[in-house]
C-alpha cells in the first residue's frame, strides 16, 4: 500500500479542484447543477481516482486506477473548453488551468506507464 499523500500527482491534483471549483464559483447561477457540477466532479475524480489507486495491493490495479484518474482529467479537459467556447470563461483563464491540467496529465500517464512496467517485470 502507498502513501499517497506523498505523491506529487496526488498533490498537484487537489490544486487543480481548488482552481476548478474557485472558477465554478464565477459561473452563472443556472449552470449550478449543470456544467459546473460535471467540471467539480470530474477533477473531484483525479485525485481521489489517485488515492484509491494507492490502497490497492497490485501494480495492476494501481495503474487502472490511474488511467481511471487519466481518464477523468481528459473529460475536465472538454469541459474547460465548452466553458471557454460558451463564454463562461476567458481566454486566459482557460490557458492557466489547462497548462496545470496538461501538466497533470503527463505525470499521470508516466507513473502508470511505470506501474505498468513494475507489473510485467514481476
Amino acid at each position: 500500500m502507498r502513501n499517497f499523500r506523498d505523491l506529487e500527482i496526488w498533490k498537484s491534483g487537489i490544486l487543480l479542484v481548488k482552481k476548478v471549483y474557485l472558477l465554478v464559483n464565477t459561473f452563472p447561477s443556472a449552470e449550478k447543477y449543470g456544467l459546473s457540477s460535471q467540471m467539480s466532479r470530474s477533477a473531484i475524480s483525479i485525485p481521489s481516482n489517485i488515492a484509491e489507486g494507492c490502497s490497492r495491493e497490485s501494480q495492476k490495479d494501481f495503474s487502472r486506477f490511474l488511467q481511471i484518474a487519466l481518464g477523468s482529467s481528459f473529460e475536465l479537459e472538454t469541459q474547460l473548453l465548452i466553458s471557454l467556447e460558451v463564454g463562461f470563461i476567458s481566454q486566459s483563464k482557460y490557458s492557466e488551468i489547462i497548462e496545470s491540467l496538461n501538466q497533470l496529465q503527463k505525470s499521470i500517464n508516466s507513473l502508470k506507464k511505470y506501474a505498468e512496467k513494475q507489473t510485467l517485470n514481476r
